[in-house]
């Protein structure tokens, strides 16, 4: 895997759905405490991102020797026991599974706005052209959240400079603590990358450039987050809709309406790639499954559940953030470094090899 499409991975991952809901949840608290917000769970999140690559890398998996770049389970497992591993994977697989289920509602809406379909047809469509995407693999990943990455950046970029003249400053310059905890949850989500780390760092084979990479993989979004929330306040305040780009129809018209679906079209499917990625490969190696069992473990459900009647995005995405991104990506990883600093971890290894070294 080349490094551009490691960082794609990386990025994609987390630029999904939680950047829609990133200026409704700001409008609560005002720019300037939601900006502080976001920069500080960034930093706590690229800490505990660092502690999943280094576990990661200290790993030999017992199934297959030599091979480096164990997933979270089985890192959890490893550093607290068959408990840690238990909680940890459950947590993942909340949390994929809720973010799959959203992700597939949310496109079928998007499908629909474009390309004038019902919402079940396009959701269908969406998840079948995604997760073959998942099944081709690593590779096949790589390259297409590269191409997806670059447009999504220019959308953002395009997005910020047609809000940004419109906008004034009292519309984003006051201060409330009412919808603190809203902010903070969203930013965990919309930050959330770990569970792909692993695969990651087996493509790229290197402990040091993956280290190197995910600095950038969390200051890029954190980036494009603050232009986003920025944009979106100044122009409408405390009037900002639910899911952000819903607005630029007002002031665009048709063009707002095609753009505004575009950007989680992007958004929704990196992240659909990434997360479901890596729930594969945590369901393939923590049950010691098969890829193709692995594969309709991940996707199927998700698919049958929204097919049900169960499809509400907003609320789904909030479940899966406050339940398994919390624990998966905050408390667990500091557990498991507050453990090994207290020597508790029974495991050895050095982070800093290659796969096969």
């Amino acid at each position: 895997m080349k490094r551009g499409e490691a960082l794609a991975i990386l990025v994609g991952t987390q630029i999904g759905a939680g950047v829609l809901g990133l200026p409704y949840a700001a409008k609560s608290v005002g720019l300037i405490p939601a900006l502080a917000v976001l920069v500080a769970v960034m930093l706590l999140m690229l800490f505990t991102a660092r502690i999943v690559l280094d576990f990661s890398a200290r790993i030999v998996l017992d199934f297959s020797a030599r091979m480096n770049g164990a997933q979270l389970s089985t890192i959890a497992k490893k550093a607290l026991g068959r408990g840690g591993g238990v909680l940890m994977f459950v947590s993942v697989t909340i949390m994929s599974f809720g973010a799959l289920l959203a992700y597939i509602a949310g496109m079928g809406s998007v499908f629909s706005s474009l390309f004038g379909i019902s919402e079940t047809l396009g959701a269908i469509i969406f998840w079948a052209l995604a997760s073959l995407v998942i099944y081709l693999g690593l590779e096949a990943s790589g390259k297409s959240e590269l191409i997806m990455s670059f447009f999504m950046l220019i959308l953002f970029l395009v997005v910020a400079v047609m809000l940004l003249p419109k906008g004034r400053l009292e519309n984003a310059l006051y201060m409330s603590g009412e919808g603190l905890w809203a902010i903070v949850g969203v930013s965990i989500f919309a930050l959330g990358c770990h569970t792909v780390i692993p695969d990651v760092y087996k493509g790229l084979g290197s402990y040091e450039e993956t280290k190197r990479l995910l600095t950038w993989a969390f200051i890029i979004p954190t980036v494009i987050y603050a232009l986003f929330m920025a944009s979106f306040l100044l122009v409408f305040g405390q009037d900002t809709p639910q899911i952000a780009t819903q607005a630029l129809e007002k002031l665009y018209g048709r063009t707002g309406l095609i753009l505004g679906n575009l950007i989680p079209l992007f958004a929704i499917t990196t992240s659909y790639i990434g997360i479901g990625l890596a729930q594969l490969s945590n369901v393939e190696e923590y049950l010691r499954v098969n890829r193709k069992l692995a594969w309709v473990l991940t996707v199927i459900p998700p698919l049958v559940v929204y097919l049900s009647g169960v499809g509400d995005f907003v609320s789904v995405l909030g479940v899966a953030g406050d339940t398994g991104d919390l624990m998966a990506f905050i408390v667990l990883p500091l557990v498991i470094y507050l453990a090994n600093k207290l020597g508790l971890v029974p495991m050895g290894g050095e982070a800093g090899t290659s796969p096969g070294d």
